[in-house]
């Protein structure tokens, strides 16, 4: 009995939770079953997130004992009206960015810069180009 105990390792587990963040920042504070806080923020490739205090988030867990913690997801707002399969749709505040499957994009905020030169149906924008 004492020989067969003694051969199990402990197992590697993964797990997830809801849980709230206390902290925002690349590496959040989250309460689950107790608050963990320097946790790494995880997203798709491409993608800067910084969850809001308060945010409902996904929090993934690894390892021997699910030490090993990261926040990998936030609850996602409701769907806009007329959004197809495929769309793309990015928003913070006022500001949201909407790519169609199809191909359109709607650029919405209070102010839209751009940045570099901008062409619109192949000929520039800039000041003086025609």
């Amino acid at each position: 009995m004492w020989l067969a105990e003694q051969g199990k390792q402990p197992r590697t587990t993964a797990d997830a939770d809801l849980g709230v963040t206390t902290i925002s920042g690349d590496s959040a504070g989250v309460v689950t079953r107790g608050e963990v806080r320097q946790l790494p923020v995880f997203g798709p490739g491409g993608y800067v997130w910084m969850p809001e205090s308060g945010g409902t988030v996904l929090v993934i867990k690894g390892g021997p004992g699910g030490e090993e913690q990261c926040v990998a997801g936030m609850k996602q707002a409701d769907i806009p009206a007329g959004m197809q399969a495929g769309d793309v749709y990015l928003h913070a505040g006022k500001a949201s960015v909407w790519l169609h499957s199809g191909g359109r994009i709607d650029l919405k905020g209070t102010v839209v810069s751009v940045e570099g030169e901008l062409r619109i149906n192949g000929h520039g924008c800039n000041a003086g180009e025609e």
